[in-house]
């Protein structure tokens, strides 16, 4: 005979199961309506093919990195090109110049991480542009500098998401639970690439590239999970749904899959998100609520895709490779 569960009895279920499930959020909100965000104008206008990333510095100077290129450019707030990493008298010495960087991140005083593809190894620069440490990392994609002088590093190739070492080079943990998409290894390897940001407070932010359902998650400074976005609302499911039936029908061996997140930006301060979906740039919250879907465009009406975001108080920096960098106005900041 059918029993109706008591009322009582049904809260008290969900909160013991509030309890003991982990902190996680996937975004089911209503489809949203998506608003223009035009670029002002363009910035560090010498920047173009082979951009990889731009991030800001200590003294207001901001560091680009191309690839292939051996160094790490570096400019004045005026785009004028200032120095670079390592520095020339250091890019002589045996390994220190870069191969074909993929990825890189200056902290507050100067020190420079970059993922070097092209050698297998995450080279890390003293603030004056010396070689200070390699580390040997097998397909390094994404790095990020920590507080307390950590760096964590993103290899599909990797046992975990995140590895995190000192700036000797030393293994400090290891975090982050890899993604099972299909029964194939090679495919799996790819779907766990992620690209990495972080905030003041030493959360480490890593937005996976290739799985179907844009998916995000963010760790504590210890590597404690405290969020996963996930995309799953209907003006996404036709686009995961062809990536799948892309994966399925790939074969052994072939090219890249199609990125899905192409670009992350944190603001450190207040820990807002900002992905990247090729042409489409979705800003949330810290909680992970999405506040707002732009289509973003070039000054002269052409949209770009943005492979890497800087997030400023007063503006977002947005680069495409090969179309460059470009100043956009962060409509959160508007009056």
């Amino acid at each position: 005979m059918y029993r109706a569960i008591p009322l009582y009895v049904t809260a008290l279920l969900a909160v013991a199961l509030a309890l003991i499930v982990p902190a996680r959020f996937h975004a089911q909100e209503q489809f949203q309506f998506e608003s223009d965000l035009l670029a002002t104008r363009r910035v560090f206008e010498s920047v173009g093919p082979g951009l990889r990333a731009i991030r800001r510095g200590p003294n207001g100077n901001y560091y680009v990195l191309t690839a292939p290129a051996p160094a790490v450019q570096i400019f004045n707030a005026a785009g004028k090109r200032v120095g670079q990493i390592p520095s020339d008298a250091a890019a002589t010495a045996n390994g220190a110049a870069l191969v074909y960087g993929e990825s890189f991140e200056v902290d507050r005083d100067g020190h420079v991480a970059v993922c070097d593809r092209g050698a297998n190894t995450v080279k890390i620069y003293a603030p004056n542009g010396s070689l200070a440490a390699s580390i040997a990392v097998s397909g390094p994609a994404s790095v990020v500098l920590l507080p307390g002088g950590e760096v964590a590093v993103a290899s599909p190739n990797a046992p975990h998401l995140i590895t995190v070492y000192d700036l000797a080079g030393k293994l400090v943990r290891e975090y982050g639970d890899l993604e099972e998409i299909t029964d194939r290894v090679d495919v799996n390897r790819q779907m766990n690439r992620g690209r990495l940001a972080t905030d003041d407070v030493g959360n480490t932010y890593l937005a996976f590239e290739y799985v179907p359902e844009p998916t995000m998650r963010k760790f504590d400074r210890v590597g404690y999970l405290t969020m996963e976005l996930s995309l799953q609302t209907l003006e996404f499911q036709p686009a995961a749904l062809a990536a799948r039936r892309a994966i399925a029908r790939s074969a052994p061996g072939a090219p890249p899959l199609h990125r899905i997140i192409t670009a992350i930006g944190v603001d450190p301060q207040t820990q807002d998100v900002w992905l990247a979906l090729g042409t489409l740039l979705l800003h949330f919250d810290k909680d992970g609520q999405r506040l707002a879907t732009f289509r973003i465009y070039m000054p002269g009406g052409g949209r770009i895709e943005a492979s890497t975001i800087l997030v400023e108080p007063d503006r977002l920096l947005i680069g495409a490779d090969p179309r460059g960098i470009y100043e956009f106005p962060r409509p959160d900041k508007l009056p």
